[in-house]
């Protein structure tokens, strides 16, 4: 019986090892079939390095090969730099490294406004529309922006600083938008003298001489060449290379400044509508006097003739209401017609004086005077009136008409008349000529002090230059 039981156990622990070992089996190619996809390998791996890690040393700290390592302890291992600071032990870790953002792109006209109000849009003292109106920033013109206030910028704009709603503003970005629009690209010369040239070459003819620091309007822009507006019809190439190029707005006008500008348009007005006036008296005069017959005598306009020479011939002496447009006359040789060179003359008086001759008296100064009240205003192809547009030529008739002086229409006939002086002896009054291929094709009107008053360009208008902001051709005395 003792037999049969050792039989018997012997027989389960037998069926019991083949059965464990069974399982065992099947549980291995179970997990090798159903594995999720890396465990493999890892697992694997992991027996591995822990049974060769056990054989050499069973306290060994094993980690999985994604683990982090651990800290080092020694400064100079590898790894680490030699003179890295150590802490407890173990090297100090660096701090991560900042994001670098990539900076905003920036327009340099961040802190220009550019008014695109559809006329003008009002500056006021506050950022509020009940506040106080300071003056006006017309469409296209521009203003530094001081600061932010809301919906509201400061500005300063000329003389006027005060503030405008944003919304009415293009800045940045928008504002160079607009540059072509409403700016004016100014070319300055930054030497000495610039030849001015017919096309982009340096081959091509020379059109005139510019000064140095002289601006002019750009025309055009091109990579070696800037083509710009002298005066008149003279447009021609300089080298981008000689010159400086800005950008020009118009300002804000203050309250003060827009009714200043209303007065002097006004008294400009008038007194062109003055001068019109006692030119057509004094030519209504010298056609009553001449109509009386040769030979006599007359009085015109209340002034008082005396014959003079040898019988037949008269002398006649006009008078204006203006003194200084008085002029003085000389009688032709015995038995000649008279000689009326009044100061309500005809321009052919004028022009058919060639003979080196003044043609009449007066102060320059005061023709200076009276032409420098007329900057700014408009420059009009053809046009003569010194309030709503004029040229050169006719700029300067105008002027001299105010005094009693004919002038031919042109600035080429306008050169004949007179007395030829040299550029360096002209003063207030003289008439200063400029060239262009050898012919006379723009006149201003000298003021003193190496300057000249003129109709310039479209651009420009009415303005005052140096006398040799271009290189003068010649000068003419017209009143002794």
């Amino acid at each position: 019986m003792h037999k049969w039981k050792i039989l018997l156990g012997t027989g389960i622990v037998l069926s019991a090892g083949l059965f464990g070992n069974y399982i065992t089996s099947s549980m291995t190619t179970m997990c090798t079939e159903t594995e999720l996809a890396g465990m493999s390998y890892t697992l694997e791996q992991y027996v591995d390095i822990q049974s060769a890690g056990a054989a050499s040393d069973p306290e060994a700290i094993v980690a999985f090969p994604d683990a982090p390592a651990p800290a080092a302890t020694d400064p100079n291992a590898a790894g680490g730099p030699a003179d890295a600071a150590v802490s407890g032990g173990a090297a100090a870790a660096e701090p991560p490294a900042e994001p670098t953002a990539t900076p905003a792109p920036k327009s340099e006209y961040d802190n220009v406004g550019i008014s695109v109000a559809a006329d003008y849009v009002n500056v006021r003292k506050h950022p509020n529309t009940d506040s106080k109106i300071l003056g006006k920033l017309y469409r296209g013109s521009a203003a530094k922006i001081v600061k932010t206030v809301g919906d509201w910028v400061q500005i300063r704009s000329g003389q006027v600083e005060g503030y405008i709603k944003s919304e009415y503003l293009a800045i940045g970005f928008s504002a160079e938008k607009l540059i072509d629009r409403f700016g004016t690209k100014i070319a300055t010369v930054n030497t000495e003298t610039l030849k001015v040239r017919e096309a982009k070459s340096t081959d091509c003819a020379v059109l005139t001489l510019v000064s140095g620091e002289e601006s002019f309007e750009v025309i055009r822009e091109d990579k070696d060449w800037v083509k710009i507006m002298v005066d008149g019809d003279t447009k021609g190439f300089v080298s981008k290379e000689f010159v400086d190029i800005t950008v020009k707005f118009k300002k804000a006008v203050s309250i003060e400044e827009e009714r200043e500008e209303a007065r002097k348009k006004a008294a400009a007005a008038a007194a062109a509508a003055r001068a019109e006036a006692e030119q057509q008296a004094r030519q209504q005069a010298a056609n009553n006097a001449g109509s009386s017959g040769s030979g006599s005598s007359n009085n015109s306009s209340g002034g008082s003739s005396s014959s003079g020479g040898s019988t037949g011939s008269s002398s006649n002496k006009s008078s204006s209401s203006n003194n200084s447009g008085s002029s003085s006359h000389k009688s032709s040789s015995s038995g000649s017609s008279s000689s009326n060179k009044s100061s309500g003359g005809s321009s052919g008086d004028s022009s058919s004086n060639s003979s080196g001759s003044v043609v009449g008296s007066g102060d320059g100064s005061s023709i200076a005077s009276y032409a420098l009240q007329f900057v700014g205003n408009p420059y009009v192809y053809g046009g003569t009136s010194l309030t709503n547009g004029t040229d050169c030529s006719g700029f300067s008739q105008s002027i001299f008409r105010k005094f009693g002086i004919s002038l031919p229409r042109t600035s080429g006939e306008q050169a004949g008349v007179g007395k030829k002086i040299s550029v360096s002896s002209a003063r207030a009054g003289d008439l200063i000529f400029y060239a262009k291929n050898g012919h006379i094709n723009h006149v201003a009107i000298c003021i003193g002090g190496g300057r000249v008053v003129h109709a310039s360009n479209p651009t420009t208008g009415i303005t005052t230059s140096n006398i040799n902001y271009r290189t003068p051709y010649c000068a003419r005395r017209i009143i002794g």
